[in-house]
Parts: structure tokens; sequence; C-alpha cells
């Protein structure tokens, strides 16, 4: 942290908002350009809203509490925050890259930190062809979505759909099912995090499917494809004895 500024973001949620008015009664406030790091006050939703947005800035993230998940989050203190910053232990976060094609043709382009899912837009299940590499690994899955998940996003929705939890080191990214019917017994797959995974919408008009990547949603897609975006890279800040690492085993023991 460069000569201990500090810009602080808060969520709209009541709490945050008080939380962000007394931290900055006792810290101050400092411009996000000359700031040594952002201070996010809210749950894990916010954070990787300000992920995103201060990604062209290269500065490190340490996010508060003051939403109900808090994953991502820090405990909310209003003491000793310049030590806590000092001491914090960093975790570097790759994301992916999504690139979706709509009906009309039209691509959207989107980072995901935590995952890029695909669900059904409609009442009946989704038809999804899966290809890995520009080699189709499955011709057809009837499900009511698909998501492809990084380390970081691995006990969010990936989890909740029954994924592997992964390691955050770990070089690998979690492809899982959602309310899968043909194959049955097919829950996902784990892939290199180097994987190019393209989806493909079959009878598309019929049953229509959404994706979203993180928060950025694209309502109707023909295709998507997916891949680890080295390019970037996310830096979050923890207290010590509390980074992701060990928050992803404490998770798989709860």
């Amino acid at each position: 942290m460069a000569d201990g500024k500090i810009t602080f973001r808060a969520s709209n949620a009541p709490a945050a908002q008080d939380a962000l008015s007394r931290l900055v009664a006792r810290y101050g406030q400092t411009a996000i350009e000359v700031a040594g790091v952002v201070v996010c006050l809210g749950g894990d939703g916010f954070m990787l809203q300000t992920l995103h947005d201060v990604q062209s800035t290269g500065l490190p993230v340490y996010g508060m509490n003051c939403g109900t998940v808090g994953f991502l989050m820090n405990a909310f203190s209003l003491r000793g925050l310049p030590e806590r910053l000092a001491a914090a232990e960093e975790a570097a976060i790759n994301p992916l890259a999504m690139r979706a094609v709509a009906p009309d043709g039209e691509v959207t382009e989107a980072l995901a930190i935590n995952e890029v899912s695909l669900l059904r837009a409609g009442p009946q299940a989704a038809k999804l062809r899966i290809s890995v590499d520009g080699i189709e690994r499955l011709a057809e899955l009837v499900c009511d979505g698909l998501l492809l998940s990084t380390p970081a996003g691995s006990t969010a929705y990936n989890y909740s759909a029954h994924g592997p939890i992964l390691p955050i080191g770990a070089d690998i990214l979690a492809l899982t099912a959602v309310a899968a019917f043909r194959p049955r017994r097919w829950r996902g797959a784990l892939l290199p995090k180097s994987s190019v995974v393209r989806f493909d919408v079959l009878e598309p008009e019929k049953r229509p499917v959404r994706a979203d990547a993180d928060t950025r949603a694209v309502p109707s897609v023909v295709s998507v494809e997916i891949r680890s975006e080295p390019g970037v890279c996310h830096r979050i800040l923890f207290d010590p004895g509390h980074g992701l690492e060990e928050r992803l085993i404490v998770e798989q023991f709860a």
C-alpha cells in the first residue's frame, strides 16, 4: 500500500454506507488515481463488481464484509485498518474471458472472476453441445444449465450445483452441469486452465439460453466460447491465516 493512501468503495446497502461514513471520517478518502489500495465494503457481489471496476488500475482490493456471504471478504472493524492492510496476504486471480454470440450475430465479450454460466431462458430444458480445444466432447447435453468456474468461484454457484471445490492455486477449471437430464449421470469435468471451451446451443429458437459472466448478462445466445485470461490479474488482500486457500479448505469441512 503506497503511502498509506486508501480509496473506499461501498455498496448501497445501509450497513455498507454507514461503514463508509465511519471509515472515511477516521482515515480519510483518497482519489483512486493516487491511492495505493482499494477497500471494498459490502458482500461478495459488490467485491466482484469492484474488482471489475478497478481492473485497469492494478490496485489490490481489500474487502470488509457488510453483506451476507462474504467469502471474498475480511471481517469488518473500524480499528487498525492500516496495520491490517500492511500485514495482508495477496491472492492473484486470472478471470475467464467470455465471447458470446447472439442469434442476430452480435458478439458480447466480458470477463468473469467466478464463473461463466449458461441457463435455460424458457420453459424447456436447454440442449448444449460441448467442445474443448476444438474437439467435440459431448454432442448433446440436456439440462437446465452449465457453468465453467475458476478456483476462486468454485465455492459459489459451482458448489451449489454440486461441482467440486478447487484449490486456489490449481491450474484447472470446473465444468459443472445444472440439473442434467441427459446423460443422466453426467455431472461435469475438470479441465486444464489452458483449455478453450465452447458451448453451442442446439434448437435456440425452441430452447433459448442466456449467458452470464459474473454479473454481465446476455439474454439470448447461440454459442459461447470461454478461455482463461492470463493477461488480466485481479489482486485480492486477506488477513493473515484467512486467505482463499484456507477458506477453500475450511469450506470443505464445514
